[in-house]
């Protein structure tokens, strides 16, 4: 662990930066405009992720596991949850049974970043993602850095993951991958992203 691990407000600032000044034009290369959409962010931990996505005049959801984090989420976010662009939940996501009805709509993005890693079952996890799409929505992963420790292992068990369970073809980028994924019977027509 980091320092700034441990000082959640650097953290918080940290996750925003770099998703204003990465992710979204990453994902708007690919997409498009990030504005106006609804934005999920599964394991949002303080959510400085989602807090980049709000400031551009989208409005989310963020759902995290851990008390303590989803405490801080929603202090970090608690301008944002009052005007009712945003709402933090504390739950785990497998026990979302109707999306469309629980979290109020279905989402045009869906964000995991460094989180994709610590889910169990990922291949029912990533077929159960269809279900929080609206028609045209993405799924955006990002993984550790390469020279955090088991960051290649979390990448080849990811990509064994995805390949295995889905079918799918990359191409590298500069900082990127793009995975589409081809199955008609699985997610087809989501274009998966990751980092």
């Amino acid at each position: 662990m980091f320092d700034f691990h441990k000082d959640k407000q650097r953290y918080f600032n940290i996750q925003k930066a770099v998703t204003e000044e990465d992710v979204i034009p990453f994902l708007e290369k690919q997409i498009g405009s990030c504005i106006n959409k609804r934005v999920l962010e599964v394991g949002c931990a303080e959510a400085g992720v989602l807090k980049a996505f709000l400031d551009k005049g989208n409005t989310g959801i963020g759902i995290e596991l851990a008390e303590s984090r989803f405490v801080l989420a929603r202090q970090f976010l608690d301008e944002d949850i009052k005007q009712g662009k945003a709402d933090i939940i504390n739950k785990n996501i497998y026990d979302v049974k109707d999306p469309a009805s629980e979290l109020n709509g279905l989402f045009d993005i869906i964000i995991l970043k460094d989180v994709i890693e610590h889910i169990h079952d990922q291949g029912k996890f990533i077929q159960l993602l269809r279900g929080f799409l609206a028609p045209d929505g993405v799924v955006f992963f990002a993984y550790p850095p390469w020279w955090m420790p088991f960051g290649a292992i979390s990448r080849f068990v990811m990509l064994n993951c995805l390949g295995h369970c889905l079918g799918f073809t990359y191409c590298q980028s500069r900082y990127t991958k793009v995975c589409y994924n081809y199955l008609t019977n699985v997610l087809q027509p989501l274009p998966i992203y990751w980092k």
